[in-house]
């Protein structure tokens, strides 16, 4: 066995796990200890039976294949690092904004949630059940059947009209397909308060409705103009604009009226 293979398995056995990686790693050989070990078989070798020159090109070779790979490694775990920093950082420009993301649970504080359906064919009908402790507190419609992501305003109310217990629910999602079968998944709405940049790999959003990983985010929307809502808040802001106008031309009329000059 040439020490080229030693030094394979050493690798190989280390890369294993991480954890005895780190507690043998004085024991595993790398390339200083193989050129110290190549030039003492150099100078210790039979002068009436020479090593092979064949092997021994043949084990610098390897050597310098293995040495590429070792610093190849290395760059994907620098690329892989820098990968999950950009991540975590890009992930606290989402405070304030609202976030879509596939889960069946959320927390429910009282005040009114964004929930939702993912559907990969076109349906006939969909129900959202809102559970809580295998019981099931309201039921609604969902409006939307086409393919793709849609959302609902639940108001907190329970089916007989009451302000539903807080807690922690579970949304299941009941669809009917036009043809053939149909897959569907809950979706959660919610506005990011917080990110914890020590957690799981490209960090961890905390929203009103719970945690979630920043790379299981579907969508990131400002404020109450996420998907389905985006023409509401438009006719909203337009009637916000134009009420000033109506008054200042109502103002307007009457400081004309005051102004005009009577006969006589």
């Amino acid at each position: 066995m040439s020490y080229i293979d030693v030094i394979n398995q050493s690798y190989t056995a280390s890369s294993q796990t991480k954890t005895s990686e780190a507690a043998s790693a004085n024991d595993v050989m790398g390339k200083e200890d193989f050129l110290t070990l190549l030039v003492a078989q150099l100078q210790n070798q039979d002068p009436l039976n020479p090593d092979d020159p064949t092997e021994f090109t043949a084990q610098l070779a390897q050597f310098s294949s293995l040495e590429q790979l070792f610093n190849l490694n290395e760059s994907m775990e620098n690329v892989a690092s820098a990968v999950s920093d950009s991540q975590k950082l890009s992930a606290l420009s989402m405070i304030g904004k609202e976030v879509a993301y596939a889960e069946s649970d959320f927390n429910f504080d009282g005040n009114p949630v964004g929930i939702g359906y993912s559907i990969d064919g076109e349906a006939s009908e969909i129900t959202l059940l809102l559970q809580k402790d295998g019981a099931t507190v309201a039921e609604l419609q969902g409006s939307e059947l086409q393919q793709g992501d849609h959302f609902i305003t639940w108001d907190g109310l329970t089916a007989s009209g009451t302000p539903a217990p807080v807690g922690k629910y579970t949304i299941v999602v009941e669809a009917s397909a036009v043809a053939d079968s149909i897959a569907a998944a809950p979706l959660i709405r919610s506005v990011v308060t917080g990110v914890d940049l020590n957690s799981v790999a490209g960090g961890l959003l905390y929203t009103k409705a719970g945690e979630v990983e920043v790379n299981k985010i579907r969508g990131v929307y400002e404020v109450e103009t996420g998907p389905d809502q985006e023409n509401s808040a438009q006719e909203e802001t337009t009637a916000t604009v134009l009420e000033p106008t109506t008054e200042a031309a109502q103002a307007g009329a009457e400081i004309a009226e005051e102004t005009v000059p009577t006969e006589g």
